[in-house]
């Protein structure tokens, strides 16, 4: 339930929750639309056979996941959440962050996604029975609104992920060669054909912040500064000329996407990060 009282608006805890056990599934479930006309678009260009061979099996899977709403894949991920709440958004009956982990226990109970989280990173690794807790990024924004994203990352493609600071004379050049570098050195391991999000500045936690959120940004749109959209388009290029292929079978799709986010930096410092994303990108939002 939502109530407005004057100019602040109150959003209910349990409203949050239903909100995230939906998005959960449906992120599971069904791929964006931008994310399948890559795909589709990707197995119109393949040269390889073996590669269109492949490219036809993941449409399948597609379209068997949608119709029988069911997982597209075994790993179901652990759950990122990106909330851009309004200033003037109130949340009653409880917490932010227990109502978003109380909607993942929620939807991956109902939609029978595998649990995947462990507790202890380290030692004991016990599996804590329920996909939680999130990783939650929290931002301000104007307004009374709340927009929830929820991002099911698998981490096939997340251990092909790296983080580096660069010198600052290295320029685009270096950028270029380090993230290739990661995508050739990640091989088929990340399911390919990926999509690769790339931060770059601020501080080490900032980029490796911008390069997930690169993941989610539309491939349908590139970076709106024309320098950052030309190398965008010249890292995808070399990608593809690696030939690892759809699922790594060889072929001339590595790459559907490469997604530049930048941020300011200090002049002793070029941080870059990669974090690399399969052909299964999930991520479901909505506006509250």
């Amino acid at each position: 339930m939502i109530r407005v009282k004057g100019k602040v608006i109150s959003i209910r805890a349990k409203t949050i929750t239903e909100a995230v056990a939906d998005l959960c599934i449906k992120a599971n479930y069904e791929l964006p639309e931008d994310v399948i006309g890559k795909i589709k678009e990707a197995e119109r260009r393949e040269k390889s056979e073996l590669g269109k061979y492949c490219f036809d099996q993941i449409m399948r899977n597609l379209r068997i996941a949608k119709l029988k709403q069911i997982p597209i894949c075994q790993d179901t991920g652990m759950v990122v959440v990106f909330v851009e709440i309004g200033q003037n958004v109130h949340i009653t009956g409880g917490r932010l962050t227990d109502a978003i982990n109380r909607g993942i226990r929620v939807g991956y109970k109902r939609g029978y996604l595998r649990s995947s989280i462990v507790d202890d990173p380290i030692f004991v690794r016990k599996n804590t029975g329920d996909n939680t807790p999130a990783v939650i990024h929290t931002s301000i924004t104007s307004g009374s609104k709340i927009k929830l994203t929820v991002v099911p990352k698998g981490f096939g493609s997340e251990n092909m992920s790296r983080l580096t600071v660069l010198k600052p004379t290295d320029g685009a050049e270096g950028v270029k060669k380090f993230v290739v570098d990661t995508v050739k050195q990640a091989g088929a391991n990340p399911c390919p054909p990926s999509i690769v999000g790339v931060g770059i500045g601020g501080t080490i936690e900032k980029a490796a912040m911008l390069s997930k959120q690169a993941l989610i940004r539309s491939l349908d749109e590139h970076n709106p500064d024309a320098k950052i959209a030309e190398l965008e388009k010249q890292i995808l290029i070399e990608i593809n000329k690696l030939g690892i292929g759809p699922q790594g079978f060889r072929g001339s799709i590595t790459a559907l996407s490469v997604n530049i986010e930048t941020y300011p930096t200090h002049i002793a410092g070029l941080p870059v990060a990669v974090n690399i994303g399969c052909y299964v990108s999930r991520h479901a939002s909505v506006m509250l």
